[in-house]
């Protein structure tokens, strides 16, 4: 009876304050977190806000969110443990002794955070780019200080700590290039050709769907390479940030088109066996007459 009763006593003291800070450290992060986002998102409704820094906006909205999670919740679990008279001096003293020794052991997430916090300072990227690091390449999703969360383009989800980014190659940062490298056989009149690749280049400029993604005309780079089969002719387009996939397929489609209409063939692999005379005048192996010379 007497457990009973000093249960209750500790119920009506001591855990109805405790449910009082758990109730009130989830209201709070909440309403912070809401705060945070409705003022950023203030802010992203402005007009004429580039995409950059639409992007780095959203990408400071989640981590502004999580951090204030964290020091809510933090500072809630103190305030409990108080309540349960765990003396936190010694706690936080000890855990400091701890963090020292665990540090250690602990120096790649350390690494992580201080290289999360040193991409958002220089702004390498944000959400919404798509980037490649190392052999991984995909749409950011998710940022926090420690982690980038990338999804390439069959779904898959890439979980790179902040740590390991060495070289990284934001593809979609301001602007993007779309590179088109057109194959046409080597009897076509390239001159021809390139006239062609133009005129299409600017029909799709004027496009209505695809002229705003276009960000300049096309700019023709010329012949890139003689191949075995094929002349290899490059243009580029200046796109806006991740449209540049989009544009490139379009161009293509509507080259294929113009090629058909202009009767332009497209290479084909093939290749042309040339059989040398012999010193008599013969065919090597044969040992016959030699065919008559054109």
């Amino acid at each position: 009876m007497s457990n009973l009763q000093d249960f209750y006593a500790w119920f009506l003291g001591s855990g109805l304050r405790i449910s009082a800070v758990i109730i009130a450290a989830a209201v709070v992060n909440m309403v912070v977190v809401k705060y945070v986002s409705r003022s950023m998102g203030r802010l992203l409704d402005q007009r004429g806000l580039s995409l950059a820094r639409r992007k780095r906006l959203e990408t400071l909205i989640r981590i502004s969110a999580n951090t204030v999670s964290i020091l809510v919740w933090a500072i809630a679990a103190l305030i409990v443990l108080d309540e349960l008279r765990v003396k936190i001096g010694p706690l936080l003293a000890g855990a400091g002794i701890a963090g020292i020794a665990v540090g250690f052991g602990a120096q790649n997430m350390v690494r992580d955070y201080l290289s999360g916090l040193l991409i958002l300072m220089e702004n390498q990227f944000g959400v919404g780019d798509v980037i490649k690091v190392a052999d991984v390449a995909g749409l950011v999703e998710t940022m926090t200080l420690r982690i980038t969360v990338l999804r390439d383009f069959e779904g898959r989800v890439h979980v790179i700590p902040n740590g390991e980014i060495k070289i990284l190659t934001n593809m979609t940062k301001h602007f993007s290039w779309s590179l088109v490298d057109i194959g046409v056989a080597y009897r076509e009149d390239i001159d021809r050709v390139i006239g062609i690749l133009k005129a299409v280049g600017e029909e799709l400029r004027r496009d209505e769907k695809f002229g705003p993604l276009i960000l300049a005309p096309m700019e023709m780079v010329g012949v890139e390479s003689l191949a075995e089969s094929q002349v290899t002719v490059r243009c580029r387009f200046k796109t806006m940030p991740i449209r540049q996939w989009d544009v490139g397929r379009e161009f293509r489609r509507r080259v294929k088109n113009a090629f058909d209409r202009e009767g332009v063939e497209f290479p084909f692999p093939h290749r042309k066996i040339y059989i040398g005379m012999g010193e008599q005048g013969t065919l090597p192996l044969s040992g016959g007459t030699p065919p008559p010379r054109p």
